[in-house]
């Protein structure tokens, strides 16, 4: 029989499952990042129990490499100064004339919507090491950002 006549299985046309991309750089958290992600291993670990299907096992697994990379990887940043702007501090900025606070963190703990931003972002990189008072560039905008207050949170 022809090769072309040969039926194939199913999951020859599955695509690829590739690892779970990590960040590139410094794995930098928050006491509190480092927390979540330590949570985040621990509720994987236990959801791989009871699991019998293989696809869901594989998921799971999958997952779990990632946080325990990242686990392993994390680098527990000192507590900020609160003179300048740094990972870890809360920072209410005033961009094209409309007052804003977002806290600095991790790039797993960030979530923009409740005003964590990843140190990474473009806003955090704008940003660092300014003090209050002083106007920084943002977006290929002189002086879009004024720095207005810098506070270091609790805990």
């Amino acid at each position: 029989m022809s090769v072309a006549f040969r039926r194939e299985s199913d999951d020859e046309h599955l695509e690829p499952t590739f690892e779970i991309p990590i960040p590139p750089g410094p794995n930098f958290v928050t006491a509190r990042g480092l927390a979540l992600i330590a949570g985040k291993v621990a509720e994987l670990e236990a959801a791989l129990l009871p699991l019998t299907d293989e696809a869901e096992v594989k998921k799971v697994r999958r997952e779990l490499r990632y946080w325990s990379t990242r686990q392993a990887t994390a680098q527990l940043a000192p507590k900020p100064g609160g003179e300048t702007v740094e990972f870890g501090c809360a920072v209410t900025f005033a961009l094209r004339g409309k007052a804003k606070t977002i806290t600095i963190v991790g790039d797993d703990e960030a979530d923009p919507a409740a005003g964590l931003v990843s140190f990474s972002a473009p806003l955090s990189r704008a940003m660092m090491g300014a003090e209050e008072g002083d106007f920084v560039d943002f977006a290929g905008e002189a002086d879009a950002i004024e720095i207005q207050e810098i506070r270091v949170p609790a805990a």
